[in-house]
């Protein structure tokens, strides 16, 4: 049934040569990254002088600020020139660009535009450039690279990979520009020696539909010596659980002997281990990334677990502002010299892209300062603070993460909300849990859960032992009900993330009413 059963495991020639190339990237990168404060002295540098004629640079006197040669003094220049902005902020400049305008926010019009949704803007254009695009294709074969060089297998460029991934169909905007999803332009930049190995067909990758997309892509590489997977893990998930139910295999281990390698980012993969590990069959080598549309802001260059190598020469100037201080007047911005571990810290990224002191939406900890290496925390905006104890995303998947290990079950998806208004009792957090397989104790279950949340809350533990909160409730939902309730919001697969917390009940009623 499975053609490529008795495949040999081998990287040929493209193995043999991805070795010694490894080896060299990872040499360079650390290197590079050893002074980070030095790297984006020299990015914050070119990206002044590049702008300084641009209608931005010159309506934020960029060109002055080129002109100052300390670092130090010219990065404290620069934050009092340009204040922070979201997309709204930006969005004149950008609609000036995408009318057709040059020399807006970067020299000359953006090679591409990148089209993600937003909460508050609608449809959000990001722009890519010719000198931006190298940050994106770069930074993921780099990601590959050291993976390679680390563990001194190249086993999985001898098959074939799949990326689970919009569409790669663009349309013009109305200055010409072509205009797609990031994964959709990205897959126009795949090398040449690659592009045999990659999967799906143009053809199928173009299908819209992600329901008829996944089922097509099921059909394509069954029979394929697949041995790359990358994707955001709920997709990629829902891909798995498709194929075993097309083959009839027990396990995609079976489908695919020489499955080797597992890509993601976005989420964190700890709360669907143990899902993947039964899907997959056993343990899988994975490899996390921190891809944003804006720019690809760090990989994982070493172990699983060890934090991600923040990408600090390579067009992105990154600051920092505490996400307790988020959204004050007065917040102050850090530079990757001046972060300290541990603290929560909302993500504001400026590029080669030509966006200049952009709120990104992300928070990251430090947990390596030289070289800088973060975990991503979760979404400024994604949330429960509905009582001041402003649960974030790190939290509740640790929390998840250890009561699967303690009391078993497999999840596909969760989400927290807080029940502000219960019928009777106290507030409660209600936490909305899709399982592969139940717990034997579902109470047990919903008590770990709080139990490990409140280890690492401390506002969320005073609420409880002050009696303002009772402790938090398990809700558990039929399969199928995230990926319906992300169909009716308009967000299923691609690069769509399931929202795991909120400061309201509406993702809650969505889940409830298809639960």
């Amino acid at each position: 049934m499975f053609k490529g059963a008795n495949t040999p495991v081998s990287g040929g020639w493209k193995g043999r040569f991805a070795g010694p190339l490894a080896r060299r990237v990872r040499s360079n990168d650390h290197l590079v990254n050893a002074d980070p404060m030095g790297a984006q002295a020299a990015v914050l540098q070119s990206l002044l002088s590049r702008a300084a004629t641009t209608v931005f640079g010159k309506d934020h006197g960029l060109g002055d600020v080129a002109k100052i040669q300390d670092p130090v003094s010219q990065a404290r220049a620069f934050r009092e020139a340009v204040p922070v902005r979201d997309y709204e902020g930006l969005k004149p400049y950008v609609e000036r660009a995408v009318a057709g305008e040059p020399d807006v926010l970067w020299p000359g019009l953006p090679k591409y535009f990148c089209k993600t949704s937003g909460t508050t803007s609608g449809a959000k254009y990001i722009p890519l450039t010719e000198d931006s695009l190298p940050n994106h294709i770069g930074a993921a074969r780099r990601a590959l690279l050291h993976h390679v060089a680390n563990s001194g297998s190249a086993e999985f460029v001898g098959g074939k990979m799949i990326f689970l991934q919009g569409s790669p169909t663009l349309t013009p905007t109305p200055g010409g520009v072509p205009l797609g999803r990031l994964s959709g332009i990205v897959a126009h930049h795949i090398p040449t020696y690659l592009q045999r190995n990659r999967l799906p067909a143009w053809d199928t990758n173009c299908i819209e539909d992600w329901e008829t997309k996944v089922e097509a892509i099921v059909r394509e590489t069954a029979g394929q010596d697949l041995r790359l997977i990358s994707g955001i893990p709920s997709w990629v998930q829902m891909y798995f659980e498709r194929l075993l139910a097309h083959t009839g295999a027990a396990n995609v281990k079976e489908v695919f002997p020489n499955f080797s390698l597992f890509v993601f980012g976005g989420v964190a993969y700890a709360p669907y281990a143990e899902r993947f590990r039964e899907l997959i069959g056993g343990d899988v080598a994975t490899v996390e990334t921190y891809p944003a549309s804006e720019g690809f802001i760090a990989y994982q260059d070493g172990s699983p677990g060890e934090g991600l190598l923040v990408n600090a020469a390579d067009g992105l100037f990154l600051e920092f502002i505490r996400a307790d201080e988020y959204g004050r007047d007065d917040a102050r911005r850090f530079g990757l010299g001046e972060v300290e571990m541990g603290v929560n810290y909302a993500v504001v990224i400026s590029s080669n892209a030509g966006l200049w002191a952009y709120d990104l939406g992300d928070t990251v900890r430090f947990v390596s300062l030289a070289p800088a290496r973060v975990v991503v925390t979760g979404r400024i905006k994604h949330y429960t603070s509905a009582f001041g104890e402003h649960v974030i995303a790190e939290e509740v998947e640790s929390a998840m993460a250890e009561a699967v290990a303690q009391h078993g079950g497999q999840v596909v998806e969760f989400h927290v909300a807080p029940e502000v208004n219960p019928n009777s009792g106290l507030p409660y957090h209600e936490w909305f849990v899709e399982f592969a397989v139940e717990p034997e104790d579902a109470g047990a279950f919903a008590a770990a859960l709080d139990a490990r949340l409140q280890e690492r809350n401390p506002y969320y533990r005073d609420l409880i032992a002050g009696a303002v909160l009772r402790r938090a409730e398990l809700t558990a939902l039929r399969p199928g009900a995230f990926r319906d309730a992300m169909a009716h919001r308009g967000k299923l697969g691609g690069q769509n993330k399931i929202p795991r917390l909120a400061n309201d009940r509406s993702m809650a009623e969505q889940l409830l009413a298809h639960g």
